[in-house]
């Protein structure tokens, strides 16, 4: 189940004094991109990435794209920062509003098809 409306308003509002952790670079996302994004998300729960595409649908497919390959919700994509959740799986921190619900995990990590 995706984030709600109050879900999504309150990780906002706790991630915007977060400074990015993991800045998408000119290769895109990549293997490693993606063990850096799920290491910061066990560690932090809620963190930014910095992206250097160009375009908002460009930056909506790879938000989209990091969130499925790690089991993570897009809390906001504004300008080029991408706000991602993923609760730990013992004791989160974070409790966010009644009605949401984790994503499960993907079955693959990453499919070398999938590689731009």
């Amino acid at each position: 189940m995706p984030l709600t409306g109050a879900a999504a308003r309150y990780l906002r509002s706790l991630a915007h004094p977060l400074d990015p952790v993991v800045q998408v670079g000119k290769d895109g996302v990549t293997k490693d991109l993606l063990g850096a994004v799920d290491r910061a998300l066990n560690d932090h729960e809620l963190i930014k990435v910095k992206l250097l595409a160009d375009g908002s649908v460009e930056r909506k497919i790879i938000a989209a794209k990091l969130a499925s390959h790690t089991a993570s919700e897009v809390a906001q994509v504004i300008g080029r920062i991408v706000v991602l959740y993923r609760p730990r799986p013992k004791k989160p921190t974070i409790k966010v509003p009644k009605g949401y619900t984790p994503p499960k995990p993907a079955s693959n990590a990453f499919d070398e098809d999938e590689e731009e």
